[in-house]
């Protein structure tokens, strides 16, 4: 078996094999996309809020407005999505989460969330689990994203023109053509355009599967260096630590917004055991996590213990910090998310195209049999 008949076996079975779970994850990808400008159009009511001028409630106010909504409830952080967007405290019990909606202004009570029933977290969660326990779906849709680079590295490789006469046609559709020739056109040359980007989403998904993954960007683009070491948060001395104290949360708060006065969304986790630092997070723009910025502050009386502000980030590390930004494309805002839909709703008809080309060769040998 000559080289290109060995690589076209392979694409073929590992399209067959993975088929199924690409078109199902590109899918959910697609629909992802824009869950942001979707749901401030279907959930305005308690997504957006007047901007006023004046500073946002503290996390401690909020929280204990969100202990009269659910008094069952504990308080795991709170998170200020912009000057015209709601803040939520995200609170959990043993069973579940619940997600509170509050105007950051006034502290009137908006809506409560259930991740469980909300459908574009039912749709996050088939693309990243299809719905199994994680330690299972993960791993299938991890398997499935590596068959799919492999996929699109054999597919350019028999796509590449052998001859010169070939280049224009390799880049083109005849669809003057029958349907099974429009059809054999689309999938090599839709295939070659989305390819680069394709892989880099690829590659970026599998971030949240394989922490070696994310390990290998960073080292890529430090030329080394450990990021576990970089990403440590400190730690204090637990003997001689008092109680914590939720004035020192409203404390990393205010601290957290005049270290960087132009940010835009901010987060202040609670410590829920005795001991453990309040870490709090910066962005420089509203519902993009991209650009952090992290600092540590004392339980007990709020004293800033370390700064990791972005611009002191190495390369690798800013990098591995916009994973989600590139795999979604919100870090080009709509114009990058207008590209990942494309180019994911391309790669969801790649294993149908595909297909296609492989049942129709297959009736065909099985004719020339007769």
């Amino acid at each position: 078996m000559g080289f290109t008949k060995q690589i076209r076996f392979i694409h073929k079975w590992l399209g067959l094999i993975s088929g199924l779970i690409v078109f199902i994850v590109s899918v959910t990808g697609c629909i992802f996309c824009f869950h942001d400008e979707i749901k401030d159009i279907t959930r305005k009511e308690w997504r957006i809020v007047e901007p006023q001028d004046k500073p946002f409630l503290l996390p401690s106010v909020l929280q204990e407005k969100a202990k009269l909504i659910a008094p069952k409830n504990k308080a795991s952080m709170v998170s200020y999505y912009g000057k015209n967007r709601s803040a939520i405290v995200y609170t959990f019990t043993d069973t579940e989460n619940e997600y509170l909606y509050f105007n950051p202004y006034t502290g009137k009570y908006l809506k409560t969330e259930n991740p469980k029933t909300d459908f574009f977290i039912i749709v996050e969660y088939i693309h990243l689990y299809l719905l199994l326990p994680d330690y299972i779906g993960k791993h299938i849709i991890g398997g499935a994203t590596i068959i799919f680079i492999l996929l699109v590295i054999s597919g350019l490789i028999q796509w590449w023109p052998k001859r010169k006469s070939d280049i224009k046609r390799s880049f083109t559709v005849k669809w003057s053509a029958k349907w099974r020739r429009v059809n054999y056109d689309w999938h090599n040359t839709s295939g070659f355009y989305i390819s680069i980007i394709a892989v880099i989403i690829a590659i970026t998904g599998l971030t949240f599967t394989y922490e070696w993954v994310g390990d290998g960007i960073y080292k890529t683009f430090n030329f080394g260096g450990d990021k576990a070491l970089e990403t440590k948060a400190p730690t204090i001395d637990t003997t001689k630590f008092k109680q914590n104290n939720l004035l020192a949360v409203d404390n990393a708060f205010v601290e957290t917004m005049r270290l960087q006065p132009k940010a835009e969304m901010f987060y202040v986790m609670f410590p829920q055991n005795k001991g453990d630092i309040i870490n709090t997070g910066a962005y420089p723009h509203t519902l993009r996590f991209d650009h952090q910025s992290n600092y540590y502050f004392h339980p007990s009386d709020g004293k800033l213990i370390q700064s990791d502000p972005y611009d002191k980030k190495s390369l690798g590390l800013q990098v591995v910090e916009m994973n989600y930004g590139i795999h979604t494309g919100q870090i080009l805002d709509l114009p990058g998310k207008i590209i990942a839909f494309i180019v994911s709703l391309v790669a969801a008809a790649l294993p149908v195209t595909g297909f296609i080309i492989w049942f129709g060769r297959r009736k065909k040998a099985k004719k020339t049999k007769i």
